[in-house]
């Protein structure tokens, strides 16, 4: 079973659409995309529609609406690849797409290789539902934010200003590649956000809170995500980091919280992980498969197949299904996230991880949902084994160096470990490091891990798209931390 759409948001190239693709068509498509003697040719169909809705002070400050449409065609000739794309599916322009992209790959006065027979690629389902957000009545969704403001507004009389927002998109592709695979799919996604500020003394915090995934409003029937717990939970970030101290600085323990500290497994380790990297020997982890790479607490895994998760992918961008890959197994170094041009360079199969941001772009090695799996310790013991640190709950952004690993994060919600009790909120926290010698200083893992509710966006080589992270509550031994100095 799979999402269903009515009629109306039916992509046109969809089978009995005014503009429907069929295998006789899309050979064509191939047949000329190779035609200059490219060696492997693939075309991608995406048709999408989106909305937005905002709410400021109260108002509604932005509605919009969106629809795309496109087809993109890549062509590749031993390491050398062509890409165009065009957005009318008339002949005509398909066709200049698929000649330009070939031509771009090879250059000409190759003899031209055939293309396989098509056959549809069997799928799994991650995110089945039957009401997408996006057919249901604009009335409807700015209740929610209506209700999310509200419930923001009197969690404390010193919120002073909320924010509110949803985005949501259902988006349909078709693929055919020339050595013989053909794959359809039907992607919700959708997204809500809560921010508010909160003042007293002339002191000002904020505070967010939100969620979201590949649901539909049914993502709202569940209590942690009604839209008013959401709203009560930016508040009380917000609340809470009033009462904020400088934070300390130096090396010291740093305890990451279940659940959103995965951003920086995802960011610190997971790009590093990508096979393009690591083909290109730019990753610090080039070389390295079969190493002990981290301690022998953390397993970390590549998860596309998780239901709803916001980065599940049923078929990823070059046709092949969403997988579920083990990256680092007990500290050692076991595997890469590969997309085609990875995989053949290693000789290995693709693990499902080739993503693109839309027709425009080419696919690439990217992550889908990325966790360090749970271990065995009581997250309030890993908490009560520290005299002196930091608790990392939340983060709001950060930067990496892919080839050596080195990252500088910014945390938006901390908190001051004192003799094994968490003390006082912390503001202007930078964590400071290296990504593999911080999985090697992992020296306590809980055994309450948690996947983030879905709102992160991954970028790369100018793309963006919707993945997901997840860890246990985590132990690092010692971490630089940056604030004031003691």
């Amino acid at each position: 079973m799979t999402t269903t759409l009515p009629a109306a948001l039916r992509a046109p190239f969809s089978a009995g659409g005014p503009s429907a693709i069929d295998a006789q068509l899309a050979n064509r498509l191939l047949g000329l995309a190779l035609e200059a003697g490219g060696d492997y040719a693939d075309i991608y169909f995406e048709f999408r529609v989106s909305a937005s809705y905002a709410l400021e002070e109260e108002q509604i400050r932005t509605l919009g609406r969106g629809i795309t449409l496109g087809l993109g065609v890549r062509v590749t000739k031993g390491d050398a690849t062509g890409y165009a794309y065009c957005e009318d599916l008339a002949w005509e322009k398909m066709a200049h797409a698929a000649r330009t992209a070939g031509q771009i790959a090879v250059g000409g006065g190759h003899a031209p290789v055939g293309v396989a027979p098509l056959l549809q690629v069997a799928l799994p389902s991650f995110y089945v539902v039957p009401t997408p957000s996006i057919v249901v009545s604009t009335h409807d969704k700015l209740a929610l934010l209506r209700a999310a403001d509200k419930a923001a507004r009197a969690y404390d009389p010193r919120i002073v200003k909320v924010q509110a927002s949803f985005a949501e998109e259902i988006k349909e592709v078709l693929l055919f590649t020339s050595d013989g695979r053909m794959a359809s799919d039907v992607q919700p996604l959708m997204k809500f956000g809560v921010g508010a500020v909160a003042e007293e003394h002339g002191k000002r915090q904020s505070g967010s809170g939100g969620g979201g995934g590949r649901y539909g409003m049914d993502y709202f029937a569940e209590v942690h995500h009604d839209a008013t717990a959401h709203g009560r939970e930016a508040a009380r970030v917000a609340i809470a980091m009033l009462d904020a101290r400088e934070a300390p600085a130096g090396q010291m323990p740093v305890v990451l919280g279940p659940g959103d500290s995965g951003i920086l497994l995802h960011e610190a380790v997971g790009h590093g992980l990508e096979a393009d990297f690591n083909r290109k020997q730019t990753s610090n982890y080039t070389g390295q498969l079969g190493k002990l790479v981290a301690s022998e607490l953390c397993t970390v895994v590549d998860d596309g197949t998780i239901s709803n998760a916001r980065g599940a992918i049923n078929v990823d961008d070059e046709g092949y299904a969403g997988q579920r890959n083990v990256l680092i197994e007990n500290g050692v170094l076991v595997g890469y996230m590969h997309d085609r041009m990875s995989a053949k360079h290693f000789g290995l199969t693709p693990t499902g991880n080739g993503r693109r941001e839309s027709f425009q772009s080419m696919p690439l090695p990217r992550m889908t949902n990325t966790s360090l799996l749970g271990g065995k310790d009581n997250p309030d013991d890993i908490i009560k084994s520290v005299k002196r640190g930091v608790y990392a709950k939340r983060f709001s952004g950060g930067s990496v160096n892919i080839s050596n690993g080195d990252f500088v994060f910014a945390l938006s919600e901390s908190y001051l470990i004192e003799d094994g009790k968490l003390t006082a909120p912390l503001k202007g926290v930078q964590l400071t490091g290296n990504g593999p010698d911080v999985l090697r200083r992992v020296d306590m893992l809980g055994a309450d891990y948690q996947l983030s509710d879905g709102v992160w966006m991954c970028g790369k080589d100018g793309q963006s798209v919707p993945v997901n992270v997840g860890t246990p509550t985590v132990r690092i031994a010692s971490i630089t931390v940056g604030g004031t100095q003691a």
